[in-house]
């Protein structure tokens, strides 16, 4: 799944909404062949009762293409997850740079947030071009003076692309989405957030939307930089 600049690629998963059913109703010797109202009533009861183990049972792995901002962002959230990352320590590839489909005004009564385009778009995106050819410049110059990588990266913006393979629990998917979907979240970063909603949705529509539906408090801590 892409736009111009952000793609969300799904790799695999393990597990389904019968997983969690039958990670819960073992603790009563339990076992479900197949998914009944029973099932999903006692999934939206672990949901909203905050069980998160029987949803830790359940697993996704993506592929994530972003710029390093949203990245940085998004590398927050550790509990569950884990993440390797392009690096350039190691790689001297052609960069790759994002380029917003829109520039945001600075919100009136949000000191992070933004709202509404600004009127100078042709402006910010001619700033913009300037950087990165400059950006790309001053990279390829270092490497050819024999630079290593792992310093001649330094110049590059955090508009500069990057990629890597996020796998975790479910539960922690959804404390992702939870917050990033958020009114208050950076758009770039909520667009990520918003493939993985959609492809969780339709690995495990029951559970995920019980998780989701259920977010009280689950906002009271969000990472909002």
């Amino acid at each position: 799944m892409t736009n111009q600049n952000v793609k969300v690629d799904y790799i695999t998963h393990m597990g389904s909404d019968l997983t969690v059913v039958n990670a819960a109703r073992v603790s009563f010797h339990n076992h479900s062949e197949e998914l009944d109202d029973g099932d999903m009533r006692l999934i939206d009861y672990l949901a909203r009762h905050k069980h998160w183990s029987p949803f830790s049972h359940c697993h996704v792995q993506f592929r994530v293409k972003a710029p390093i901002f949203v990245a940085r962002q998004l590398a927050k959230h550790q509990v569950g997850l884990a993440w390797n990352e392009v690096s350039r320590r190691y790689v001297d590839t052609y960069p790759e740079f994002y380029r917003p489909e829109e520039w945001r005004g600075r919100a009136a009564n949000n000191k992070q947030g933004s709202e509404g385009a600004i009127s100078q778009q042709e402006a910010a995106n001619a700033i913009l071009t300037e950087l990165h050819g400059k950006a790309i410049g001053s990279y390829e110059n270092l490497l050819s003076l024999g630079v290593a990588p792992e310093q001649a990266r330094m110049v590059l913006p955090q508009t500069t692309q990057t990629e890597w393979y996020w796998s975790g629990s479910l539960y922690a998917f959804a404390r992702v989405c939870q917050q990033r979907l958020d009114h208050n979240s950076q758009a770039e970063t909520a667009e990520v957030a918003g493939w993985l909603d959609t492809i969780c949705t339709e690995l495990f529509p029951v559970s995920w939307e019980a998780l989701l539906n259920h977010t009280q408090g689950a906002n009271d801590n969000a990472h909002k930089q």
